[in-house]
């Protein structure tokens, strides 16, 4: 529980970053960034794997850079999902997935892998 406490936490502030950073992204407010982070939490584990299957073929032509445009879609939907967290267009989606990419991969040094059950 304390590690999806953690990531959720890790979620919101790469989000809180994205929309400091990246022009077209925009947070209204503390709660809608937690509604954000839950959300993407939840497609991340449900949509994206499905997207990330559909467009298979385009990720291998490209090299794997067409899933930054699955992250972007899947940022997307959760904008379109939550009245406070907003995105304007696909470049600023791709802008939010690399943010938050990069900082969900800085965390993950420090956080650490997830530890085996025997």
């Amino acid at each position: 529980m304390l590690r999806f406490i953690v990531q959720l936490l890790v979620t919101a502030l790469a989000l809180w970053l994205a929309s400091e950073i990246v022009p077209g992204v925009e947070v209204l407010s503390t709660g809608s960034l937690l509604a954000a982070a839950f959300l993407l939490g939840l497609a991340n584990a449900i949509v994206r794997p499905i997207l990330t299957v559909i467009t298979f073929p385009l990720t291998l032509i490209t090299f794997g850079l067409f899933l930054l445009v699955v992250n972007a879609m899947v940022i997307g939907l959760v904008a379109s999902l939550l009245g406070g967290f907003n995105i304007d267009g696909l470049g600023a989606g791709i802008g939010a997935a690399i943010v938050t990419g990069i900082v969900s991969w800085i965390a993950g040094w420090f956080i650490g892998p997830k530890p085996d059950r025997a």
